[in-house]
């Protein structure tokens, strides 16, 4: 995991999301880096037993994973997470407010399980995948990320970009890959209302994953959350229309 940072520039943390690491902000790192001009710090520390990361708790749950998150977290760091990521955020959020200054969503939810009155994944979905995990696990992240990019215009080129940054680091260990699975049965709506700190949130009209009707219900959570909805992108827009991604960005952070 990266190390933590002391200076008097604002840092801006990104989270990777489930089965992938770091490499996922490989081409929005270098945007930001050549826009910016060193007037933030980016922080893309890999999630527990991810990437780099090969220490994670055993088991694997929420708080021992938002306590070593945290840990290499500055204060009032703007927290931006994506998918599983986004879910760490909130629950950072609600436990360290102090960590968190501001919080964004990327095509992220409170609750991923589909719940009577919560669109979301089917149960049947998460089991299979579970299943999946045990017999290839290589196999089912590619899987994965071909449903992250689903019906996206520049879809087969948005899953090359993902497969060729992932495998710059090494594979996740698979007790790690289990236990984040199963972190994404949580329900942190309750968490997700109470939040104090600004919300913001960029999403995807044709995600699978998170589907779009969510952020009028996350709307109702966070009265005075910000949700931009990219028209043509799914479940990874910070890949497929990283210049709106950019921009929003930008604007986030200011």
């Amino acid at each position: 995991m990266a190390e933590k940072m002391t200076s008097d520039k604002p840092v801006l943390v990104l989270l990777h999301g489930w089965g992938v690491n770091q490499g996922v902000w490989h081409g929005v790192a270098q945007q930001l880096e050549s826009q910016l001009d060193g007037k933030i710090q980016l922080l893309t520390p890999d999630l527990p037993g991810f990437g780099l990361c090969r220490n994670y708790p055993q088991p694997y749950q929420l708080d021992a994973v938002v306590e070593m998150l945290a840990a290499h977290i500055p204060a009032q760091s703007y927290v931006c997470g994506w998918s599983l990521g986004g879910l760490l955020a909130i629950a950072l959020a609600h436990r360290y407010p102090h960590k968190v200054k501001q919080l964004g969503l990327i095509a992220a939810s409170p609750c991923f399980m589909a719940q009577q009155n919560w669109p979301g994944m089917a149960e049947a979905i998460m089991q299979q995948f579970a299943r999946a995990l045990s017999e290839n696990l290589p196999l089912t992240i590619e899987r994965f990320l071909a449903i992250q990019a689903m019906g996206s215009s520049s879809a087969r080129a948005d899953i090359k970009v993902l497969k060729q940054a992932i495998m710059a680091y090494p594979m996740a260990d698979i007790t790690a890959v289990e236990g984040a699975l199963q972190l994404l049965k949580l329900d942190l709506r309750q968490q997700f209302a109470a939040l104090t700190q600004p919300v913001a949130g960029f999403f995807g009209r044709l995600d699978s994953l998170v589907p779009v009707k969510v952020t009028d219900l996350l709307q109702q959570l966070q009265p005075h959350g910000q949700f931009v909805v990219a028209a043509h992108a799914s479940h990874a827009p910070f890949i497929s229309h990283q210049d709106e991604f950019i921009q929003w960005l930008r604007l986030w952070l200011n």
